[in-house]
């Protein structure tokens, strides 16, 4: 008999399970999958030492995972952004630094200024941990971000930009996802500046050794002995003393409680006895992953750095949304990693992966015009969608009226089970810090229930490392006094009509 009975070896899962055994708890760990990490995953070959085919990046104010690492002896290093990134959007390539990319009309430049501003004010006023409270939370949530983007954004060029942002951010189409679980997933990564940036920002480190190595220290710290790998759970009993759980191969184990660490679209395929409430059944059930491919292209160089290109780009057109350098920080192992999302992923996914690399190929050769690109030395990729234990990736989505339907069920407990993962983190919700977050969030209402600390006590916040986070993406302060393409036009018109007025008074 154990106390607590944990489903999935992910960093939520492992998360929850060392604060728990550091309780001195009896836990367990059920993983399907024949290794720990979810969907981190670390690929090891001697032609490129070690790559992150999962989640990888981590940056300022991700504090959990920051010192979950730090405890645990992996070390960050930065990606390298110090050179020029590229932007292709409706056919045109140019090249740029930061976050904003080079729009020289002056006109759309104000009106992607004046989106991004605007989505960061009313961000602000999303209610953290529940979205679904907000006072204009129905007509934003029925609304799906294409729609909400078509609304704020007056220039084709600002709307290519957002959905690149979407697909990049949820790898979803915007027509897929509400404009509620946008701002939310925004609120709760700090602003569009703090996820889109490298330097201060989402993508700031990855770890030396890869991030699976989170989990794989974790498991350690636990005990291998807690951790049962190649156990699918297909069942979960509750009874008035305790759960009943049981693998795919028939072996049954018993706890006082559960707590859940897979993706809540895999729920479905777990028989529940008694049937899970009907909102958490019916909120699994709109809870889908987001459809990526990650590739990373290795070369014999990083020719790209010597013609003053950092590796970062954004394409509206081309098989990769987004790319970054990904070369080793002792500069072995040059490398570019690109994500392969949404729609593009789905039907590329019908390709060979032989046809994936040339397509990854030519449009890098493309972009950036080196023919360099067309000759790697190695290509690896993950498809998340054919993953059986994730069925997507990074993270669940929320399309149009789930938050404010479903979203009180989102994380509440089902007497005796639990629930954890990044999708139910209110910080950095997709990312790893939201995983252990999750993790940690669920094993502390679990020793609550154990009686092991008091309700403050046992459900507090997890309070900020010292020295943990970074300084915060700053806006200048030029940006932020910009005008909108509206208020530019109309003061426009003020001032050609007080023109035209003063002219004709002239003629008189």
């Amino acid at each position: 008999m154990h106390d607590v009975i944990i489903l999935g070896a992910g960093i939520s899962g492992l998360s929850a399970a060392k604060l728990l055994c550091e309780q001195g708890i009896n836990v367990l760990v059920l993983e399907a999958r024949d290794r720990v990490g979810g969907r981190t995953c670390t690929l090891h070959d001697p032609q490129f030492g070690y790559t992150d085919v999962g989640g990888a990046y981590v940056g300022p104010t991700q504090n959990c995972i920051l010192r979950l690492a730090k405890e645990l002896g992996v070390e960050t290093y930065l990606v390298d952004d110090s050179q020029y990134s590229l932007a292709e959007i409706q056919g045109s390539v140019r090249r740029f630094s930061g976050v904003i990319p080079p729009i020289y009309n002056p006109i759309g430049l104000l009106d992607l200024n004046h989106a991004i501003r605007t989505i960061d004010k009313m961000v602000a006023e999303i209610p953290q941990e529940t979205p679904w409270k907000h006072s204009n939370a129905k007509q934003l949530d029925c609304m799906t971000a294409k729609e909400f983007i078509e609304k704020i954004a007056w220039a084709e060029s600002t709307r290519s930009f957002l959905n690149i942002f979407i697909r990049t951010v949820f790898c979803v189409e915007a027509h897929e996802i509400s404009a509620l679980s946008v701002l939310w997933a925004i609120k709760c990564g700090q602003g569009i500046d703090r996820i889109c940036n490298i330097a201060g920002g989402a993508q700031e480190r990855k770890f030396v050794g890869g991030a699976q190595m989170i989990s794989e220290r974790l498991a350690e710290r636990i005990g291998r002995d807690r951790v049962r790998l190649k156990s699918p759970v297909v069942r979960v009993e509750q009874e008035a003393e305790g759960v009943t759980v049981t693998s795919e191969g028939g072996e049954t184990f018993k706890g006082q409680f559960a707590i859940s660490a897979v993706p809540h679209a895999i729920l479905q395929r777990i028989h529940f006895h008694p049937p899970l409430p009907a909102m958490k059944g019916q909120l699994i059930q709109r809870m889908p992953m987001g459809s990526v491919i990650k590739t990373v292209t290795f070369y014999e160089r990083a020719f790209w750095k010597e013609r003053g290109f950092s590796g970062c780009s954004m394409s509206d057109t081309g098989p990769v949304d987004f790319s970054i350098d990904d070369t080793k920080p002792d500069g072995s192992h040059p490398a570019i990693m690109g994500f392969i999302q949404a729609d593009t992923a789905r039907r590329m996914s019908l390709d060979t992966l032989e046809r994936r690399k040339e397509y990854v190929c030519k449009h890098y050769a493309k972009i950036f015009k080196m023919k360099e690109f067309l000759e790697p030395q190695d290509y690896v990729e993950m498809n998340w969608m054919e993953e059986t234990y994730s069925g997507g990736c990074y993270s669940s989505s929320f399309g149009p009226g789930v938050l404010t339907s479903f979203g009180e069920a989102l994380r509440q407990p089902v007497d005796r089970i639990h629930f954890a993962g990044t999708e139910l983190a209110n910080e950095w919700a997709g990312y790893m810090d939201g995983a252990v977050q999750a993790g940690e969030r669920a094993a502390r209402e679990v020793l609550h229930k154990l009686g092991k600390t008091g309700p403050a006590e046992g459900l507090q916040p997890e309070l900020p490392p010292a020295n943990a986070s970074l300084a915060p993406a700053e806006t200048s302060w030029l940006l932020g006094a910009l005008p909108s393409v509206d208020t530019l036009l109309r003061f426009g018109g003020i001032a050609l009509a007080a023109g035209l007025a003063w002219l004709f008074q002239s003629k008189l």
